[in-house]
């Protein structure tokens, strides 16, 4: 293989995010409240689906990750709204010439029910990135009451995005 050769102008990233349920009354879900019987253990707002699409578009250029560039420890992010951290990260992507040509993200869960949801996400997701609303997908699963998420006791999210030149 010549190391040499051109790269496509293309780039794949994956993403993935876990939170344990906590006191509250909702949970943030690819930007949209969500009521849910509790809240999401974290220190930003706990959005698992935006997170994982941080890292998805973060590694797809091998910038690192969401602890990296929004670490835990950093009381500037506390209680931060992830529409911030995703707006960073397609920041970061144009800068690089960069953008994002589709997401994929799903979200893992016994409750609370994504469907009813799934269209402000997908809206809400789409602009966040500056692009259209067919190039955002955002479904669901559960684990059929396997696991951590089928026992309720927390959620999970996975992201992939393409990314194509600007």
């Amino acid at each position: 293989m010549n190391s040499s050769a051109p790269f496509p102008p293309v780039r794949i990233g994956q993403g993935y995010d876990v939170h344990a349920f906590g006191d509250g009354d909702h949970i943030m879900l690819a930007g949209v409240q969500v009521p849910h019987r509790c809240g999401v253990l974290a220190h930003s707002d706990g959005d698992v689906a935006l997170h994982a699409l941080c890292d998805a578009m973060l590694g797809a250029l091998a910038l690192g990750d969401i602890g990296v560039h929004f670490p835990p420890s950093d009381d500037r992010w506390k209680g931060a709204d992830s529409s911030r951290f995703v707006s960073h990260c397609n920041e970061l992507l144009r800068e690089r010439g960069w953008q994002v040509g589709n997401a994929d993200i799903t979200v893992i869960c016994e409750r609370p029910k994504v469907g009813p949801h799934a269209l402000a996400m997908r809206e809400k997701v789409a602009q966040l990135l500056g692009i259209a609303l067919d190039r955002v997908s955002i479904k669901a699963t559960t684990s059929e009451k396997l696991g951590f998420t089928g026992r309720e006791e927390g959620i999970a999210a996975q992201a992939v995005v393409l990314l194509v030149a600007a």
